[in-house]
């Protein structure tokens, strides 16, 4: 049986638009394609965990309200096991705003992430009990600190999605065993990045490698992921996963394929797998996952557990 997967983060009420083209300033367009549900980098995660054959846990800021209910009840058809940090605050939940283009799959959001949030109370460390894996996003980062730091005492690996650099993002580094980061992340300290300078893409994982991980990738939409990985002995091992290639006809939407690339591999980890291979399942579901609809469409197509 595989180990439970803890993710501890971000959930948002996502309203996402579908639409041929973004508006112009002071432009009205009309959108074709309506969709109402919970999101997040943690939370979508934690869905696409479940929907692979994980137990997952979710802990997060829901708190009360009309939104909250619609993210909660959301959560609970995906099979995610919640713990709410603040169940009784009102207007926590955060929402955001998507608009996808059709033809292209790309997608506009505008959140306020986690500021709507109070300082959150530290999590209860036997969440962690069975646990195989602890995937932080970076929001909620006291929180997750507490956690990140008892799962390594405990020998569970942590994996951190670093979606962009954040005031308390350094602080996490140094709790965590694996980062796979997104293409958007920018070290304050490695300078400007050339998405097609391989040497200043090693830089980054350098960069963030001597800050504690051991394991570091560098995510890069439809382009290879250039992975970093400590060696008990001699320099570091340097390797790349390349995605399926999708043709640009069939992408049909990119919102959540870092979610779903961190959620997959999360649960990889959980099972047991070696990080790399792990990262390499991962990438596989988030190529799929363009394919169809939202981050958590791709779950109910054929080629979701191909």
């Amino acid at each position: 049986m595989p180990g439970r997967l803890v993710c501890c983060g971000l959930t948002t009420l996502d309203v996402t638009q579908v639409l041929d083209r973004l508006p112009l300033p002071d432009e009205k367009v009309v959108a074709d394609g309506l969709d109402v549900t919970f999101g997040g980098p943690a939370a979508n995660a934690a869905a696409v965990a479940v929907a692979l054959g994980v137990p997952t846990t979710l802990v997060t800021a829901l708190g009360r309200g009309a939104l909250a209910d619609v993210a909660r009840a959301g959560l609970r058809a995906a099979g995610v096991d919640v713990v709410d940090l603040v169940p009784d605050e009102p207007d926590v939940l955060p929402v955001s705003t998507v608009l996808v283009t059709r033809g292209t799959g790309e997608r506009a959001v505008v959140s306020v992430n986690g500021a709507r949030a109070p300082r959150l109370p530290a999590p209860d460390a036997g969440v962690l009990v069975h646990a195989g894996a602890l995937l932080v996003d970076g929001h909620h980062a006291a929180a997750a600190l507490g956690l990140a730091a008892a799962a390594r005492a405990a020998g569970v690996p942590v994996l951190l999605d670093g979606g962009s650099w954040k005031p308390t993002t350094a602080d996490l580094l140094a709790t965590v065993d694996l980062a796979v980061l997104s293409a958007d992340l920018r070290s304050p300290t490695a300078g400007a990045l050339d998405p097609g300078d391989v040497a200043a893409v090693d830089d980054l994982l350098e960069d963030v490698a001597a800050r504690g991980p051991w394991f570091v990738a560098r995510s890069a939409g439809a382009g290879p992921v250039r992975v970093r990985r400590a060696t008990a002995a001699g320099p570091p091992a340097r390797s790349v996963v390349w995605p399926a290639r999708v043709p640009p006809g069939a992408v049909v939407d990119t919102l959540g394929a870092g979610d779903v690339l961190h959620g997959a591999m999360a649960a990889a980890l959980a099972r047991g797998s070696d990080p790399l291979a792990a990262l390499a399942e991962g990438v596989r579901c988030a190529s799929a996952s363009v394919r169809h609809a939202g981050a958590r469409g791709w779950l109910t197509a054929a080629d979701a557990r191909r």
